[in-house]
């Protein structure tokens, strides 16, 4: 099996080192895993591409690139590097902190999930929510270290990758804030939202005057939609979520289209 692995903390990031170790246990004897990953980090910027601007790309190893551009970028310069043989599997991270909740929507780890999905290639985002738990630990990103390998091969076993419909289907999955010994389990859970979690603007003022923004993000450990991701996620499960690019409301489409039809 041949994997391509990217992330948004960047090339130098902890969290690759992990991925790294998860996508060489899963390709098996035999098989190759390709890096390519932004150049700096780019935590936040979602599904964004350098639509205006050329990406640069460096070779630092055997099929290890970084870019200077966002992850959904890495996919599709990983396109062009190996074009002559594509990979059969795409893994975003590990992030480190969660992409559950609201998170899923600034995430540049889903990003980059999501433009493999649309390149047609069955893709996996996967995150390590941080706490006061896994602060103290040795290896922060122990969980899903340990209990990725398995999941992902039972997605590849069971999962749906078709890709004969109009927006092929990824997963995103998000490995809970405690030891690996401490997962309960997992379940399969839908996307969450944090009760009154918003992203918010801190001005701040430079010692030459000059106003700055800071973005703030909000709890992580706020009350959460029941059964969700989040909520899975904070009671020590791994949560399996599966998505794709459309953001059709569905529900209301089909209200609306015996009463705003026309013509």
């Amino acid at each position: 099996m041949r994997i391509l692995i990217t992330n948004d903390d960047g090339i130098n990031a902890p969290g690759l080192v992990t991925l790294h170790e998860i996508a060489t246990e899963v390709a098996g004897p035999g098989g190759e895993v390709w890096t390519v990953a932004p150049a700096f980090e780019q935590s936040g910027v979602a599904h964004c591409i350098s639509y205006v601007h050329p990406t640069l790309i460096a070779e630092l190893g055997p099929r290890r690139f970084a870019a200077e551009g966002s992850p959904a970028d890495c996919v599709l310069a990983a396109m062009d590097v190996m074009k002559d043989n594509p990979p059969d599997l795409v893994l975003s991270g590990v992030n480190r902190g969660n992409n559950s909740g609201e998170n899923v929507m600034y995430s540049g780890t889903v990003g980059g999930a999501m433009e493999a999905a649309l390149q047609g290639l069955p893709a996996i985002a996967l995150s390590q929510y941080m706490g006061s738990r896994t602060a103290g630990l040795e290896d922060p990103f122990e969980c899903a270290r340990v209990h990725g390998p398995r999941l992902i091969r039972r997605l590849l076993d069971h999962g749906d990758w078709t890709s004969d419909a109009d927006f092929r289907l990824f997963y995103n999955l998000n490995f809970p804030p405690c030891d690996a010994g401490s997962v309960k389990g997992t379940r399969v859970a839908p996307q969450g939202r944090r009760h009154g979690v918003r992203f918010e603007i801190e001005p701040y003022h430079a010692p030459n005057g000059r106003r700055f923004l800071w973005v703030m993000g909000g709890s992580q450990t706020a009350p959460a939609t029941p059964d969700s991701d989040v909520d899975a996620n904070m009671r020590d499960y791994i949560s399996l979520t599966p998505m794709r690019p459309d953001l059709t409301c569905h529900k209301t489409l089909a209200e609306l289209c015996g009463l705003l039809d026309e013509g």
